[in-house]
């Protein structure tokens, strides 16, 4: 291992989670492990780059020294940003599981015990076959969730690293709700809210932001995809700031126009579920205690709306295409995992079908803390009500509102053009 003082985190940082690692590789009988899933290097390495949609693997044998396999051109980063000084590098030309397989002969683990990640997006199928048939003297076997044991409870590193994230998410939102009109493009909004997350140190995050307005709201997942802002409409706002692939993020609505009863209900109930959350949870509750306290919430109410998703779901290191953790554990019925302190949530207490055709949320990004819980950020959580030219009263003649001194100033131009 390098030691070197230009990671993220510090060294010893990077060295305590490879330490409690190999304590589970050991517990799980295993030689060695290969890890594919870049959020798991990132934890381990500090290794990133935007090409992980080739095969990049990193090798932990229990008592040697790691290893990488990259393609060419990503070397690099693992030369420029990592503690790893063992590389094996394949062309474009070449065959990157050869490659594997080679190093982990070359390296004395060819008739091993050998743990892979067989839930990766990143090491598919017909790569898993390849090995299979290629190393037919080693035992391979599923350690899918040995690298995320460790990733589910940040440790204070990587929580401030989760607090410069934030810094980038509340800018954006703060911008792209002061950005918010009638006539605007929802495409003009997610820019403003980018720009802000950018120059406030905010990097490239898993999801560009959710900017859906009016009816689109009612579209899953949906993003700015150049829809003109009416006049009266809603806009609903998800925004994901990044740092160095940590990531927070939150939910804000805002009304263009008069606030209804409906949605007025809809941000109240909301912020009673967030106000429940931050007043309630904390270490040894179940995540599907948390859950029903959040849906039990949201769903009794007279506006038609629903909670159809979980409550919420781990946030933390991530690459596209999501930002969220909720793999390794989300707040959802049925789930019996235990809140610990470390833990980070995004909670959506959101509402989905507000009279049938609205959606809009309000949520927050907390730590689980030895006795509670706290939020990231500082924002205001009610909604942004900016009223339209519509609701605006128009000008009045300000000479009707001083009749008496209206009616002096005309007698004395009167007397001043007789006297002419």
């Amino acid at each position: 291992m390098i030691e070197r003082d230009d990671m993220t985190f510090t060294f010893a940082e990077y060295q305590r989670r490879l330490d409690e690692l190999r304590v589970r590789i050991a517990e799980r009988r295993l030689d060695a492990i290969v890890i594919t899933d870049p959020e798991n290097i990132t934890y381990l390495t500090d290794y990133q780059t935007t090409g992980y949609s080739f095969f990049q693997a990193l090798v932990i044998p229990l008592d040697k020294e790691p290893f990488m396999i990259t393609r060419a051109l990503e070397e690099s980063n693992v030369f420029a940003r990592t503690w790893v000084e063992i590389t094996r590098p394949y062309p474009d030309t070449g065959d990157a599981i050869q490659m594997l397989v080679d190093a982990l002969r070359e390296f004395g683990l060819g008739d091993k015990r050998i743990g892979y990640e067989r839930n990766s997006y990143f090491f598919p199928a017909y790569q898993q076959d390849c090995i299979h048939t290629t190393l037919k003297n080693a035992k391979l076997m599923d350690c899918f969730g040995i690298v995320e044991e460790g990733r589910i409870c940040k440790s204070q590193e990587e929580i401030m690293v989760m607090r410069r994230a934030a810094l980038a998410t509340e800018a954006g939102m703060k911008a792209g709700i002061e950005i918010c009109r009638p006539g605007i493009t929802e495409n003009e909004i997610g820019a403003e809210i980018a720009a802000a997350m950018f120059r406030a140190g905010g990097e490239t995050p898993a999801v560009m932001p959710y900017v859906t307005s009016g009816p689109r709201t009612m579209i899953g997942h949906a993003t700015f995809e150049g829809r003109t802002v009416q006049d009266g409409e809603h806009v609903f706002l998800e925004v994901g700031g990044c740092y160095r692939r940590y990531h927070t993020a939150m939910m804000r609505t805002v009304i263009l126009g008069e606030l209804s009863d409906a949605m007025y209900q809809s941000q109240e109930i909301m912020k009673r579920a967030l106000n429940e959350i931050h007043r309630v949870v904390q270490p040894g509750m179940t995540v599907s205690d948390v859950d029903n306290m959040v849906r039990n919430i949201i769903m009794d109410n007279q506006v038609g709306a629903s909670l159809i998703t979980r409550s919420g779901y781990s946030i933390g290191i991530a690459f596209p295409p999501s930002w969220d953790e909720g793999y390794i554990i989300s707040l959802k019925q049925g789930n019996s995992a235990v809140l610990k302190p470390g833990m980070t949530f995004h909670m959506i207490p959101w509402m989905w079908g507000i009279e049938g055709n609205k959606t809009c949320g309000i949520s927050d990004t907390i730590e689980i803390t030895e006795d509670g819980c706290r939020s990231f950020f500082n924002m205001d959580r009610d909604f942004t009500v900016k009223p339209t030219l519509a609701d605006q009263t128009s000008a009045i003649d300000l000479s009707s509102a001083f009749p008496a001194k209206n009616a002096a100033k005309k007698t004395k131009a009167s007397n001043k053009k007789a006297a002419s």
